[in-house]
């Protein structure tokens, strides 16, 4: 397929406005791996054969599963649509799929996990997310490469003998086909990931050739024409209908060929994506409210992960940083839903979000009663904070050009919010400016 015709399937950036407004999703991690509860790449990273691996399987058995109360955490944290792992590298399927043994109602849980989920979520309002592995560490057919688990084996090329890439990209095409015609609309399919240019050895990456990625993306927009795709399927002939920086935090809004993209940052509450017992670097409530806003400043979406037991739940810290999301957004989700990255240069130690004439100032770091923005004089109309709708006021020009005990003169180019001295209680202050009309400028999208 030659590059037009490959970029004809991109999605037009219309059909992406509800993504770009709603801003803030949840990303679940679920699988097997829940049980070793030590690392989603376990398999990987213990070189663990299907045999080792099989003990997870036959203990699969989600007891406490209840996606409605997922959902409900979800909706009350400001999240606006969801993104599950329907299938992981690990090759286990959370649905009852018809193309392979390894799934879910083949464990003692015996059901089907997906879609009740699915229903939860929509019951809540949030948009349908599916994440697919292209990688499948079970498959008969996906053959040994840098990052299987059994790269270092020493039989790995004979192990190869016989597999077949061709038959393999086939049975995923056929389970996509299952995700977009069996649970009703999806709205986002994330697949995960491509990485041709790794070698070891003998041993090569796996690319788009592999995936037949043209086909993939083909049957997908037949299937589902609306429907939001990432860029991990190592096109480089298709503009991606969104970027997916994972674990980190651009500088900047990405660009594209000089132009700006439609982006979301994949991030952790913690160090891992799947359930880790044991692993402790668990942001703290600073952080993660610093990272939502701080995405939606430079133009993005923010897609944070939450990583349920073994036993169908989210554990005490995942709640309590759910909870954080769940305090602030409630009270300044105005700054976040419907914004984005606004013309004007940010304060020191403050992030700008912007909604047509409504600039949000969101404070980092608390300044001893003085914010001057200067670029604002003569251009606000109000300002409150968000949380309690307090008046926020600022120096104006007095008559003998001096402010009182300041020694400075305030002149009209000149502005300085006035703070109180203690930071109200909440992790990130937000001012709200109301600007005046024919001041706003037009923000960046």
């Amino acid at each position: 397929m030659d590059a037009d015709n490959l970029q004809a399937l991109a999605l037009p950036e219309e059909k992406k406005a509800w993504f770009v407004h709603d801003r803030f999703g949840m990303f679940v991690h679920w699988g097997l791996y829940a049980l070793p509860a030590r690392h989603e790449w376990v398999k990987s990273r213990e070189e663990l054969d299907d045999t080792d691996y099989q003990k997870y399987f036959d203990h699969f058995d989600p007891d406490l599963y209840d996606p409605r109360e997922w959902a409900r955490r979800a909706k009350a944290a400001g999240m606006k649509y969801v993104v599950l792992t329907t299938k992981h590298h690990e090759g286990f399927c959370l649905w009852d799929t018809k193309a392979t043994d390894f799934k879910v109602t083949n464990t003692p849980y015996g059901k089907d996990l997906l879609r009740p989920f699915v229903d939860a979520f929509r019951a809540e309002g949030l948009q349908i997310g599916f994440y697919y592995s292209l990688i499948d560490w079970h498959h008969p057919d996906f053959t040994v490469d840098p990052r299987h688990p059994q790269r270092n084996h020493p039989d790995a090329g004979k192990i190869n003998e016989g597999r077949d890439m061709q038959r393999y990209a086939a049975f995923m095409r056929e389970q996509v086909r299952e995700l977009l015609t069996e649970f009703g609309r999806i709205d986002i399919l994330w697949f995960d990931f491509s990485y041709p240019q790794w070698k070891l050895g003998d041993l090569v990456g796996k690319g788009h050739r592999d995936w037949e990625s043209e086909k993939l993306v083909r049957l997908v927009r037949e299937l589902a024409p609306d429907i939001i795709i990432n860029n991990r399927l190592d096109l480089a002939g298709l503009q991606p209908d969104i970027v997916t920086p994972e674990q980190y935090m651009p500088r900047a809004w990405p660009k594209r060929d000089g132009r700006r993209v439609v982006w979301e940052a994949c991030q952790t509450l913690s160090g891992s994506w799947g359930y880790h017992r044991d692993e402790d670097t668990w942001k703290s409530t600073e952080q993660l409210v610093q990272m939502l806003v701080g995405t939606v400043a430079i133009g993005g979406n923010l897609l944070m992960n939450v990583g349920p037991t073994a036993r169908g739940t989210l554990d005490d810290r995942a709640v309590s940083a759910l909870a954080a999301y769940e305090e602030w957004m409630a009270l300044h989700e105005r700054s976040i839903v419907g914004c984005t990255q606004s013309d004007f240069t940010a304060p020191p130690d403050c992030r700008l979000t912007q909604n047509g004439d409504r600039l949000y100032i969101h404070l980092f770091n608390w300044p001893y009663r003085h914010l001057h923005f200067d670029a604002l004089a003569g251009k606000i109309e109000y300002a409150q904070f968000l949380h309690d709708a307090s008046e926020v006021t600022w120096l104006r020009p007095s008559a003998n050009t001096l402010w009182a005990n300041t020694q400075f003169p305030v002149g009209e180019d000149e502005l300085t919010f006035v703070l109180p001295v203690r930071r109200p209680k909440v992790v990130v202050p937000v001012i709200e400016v109301k600007l005046k009309a024919g001041n706003a400028p037009g923000v960046q999208d």
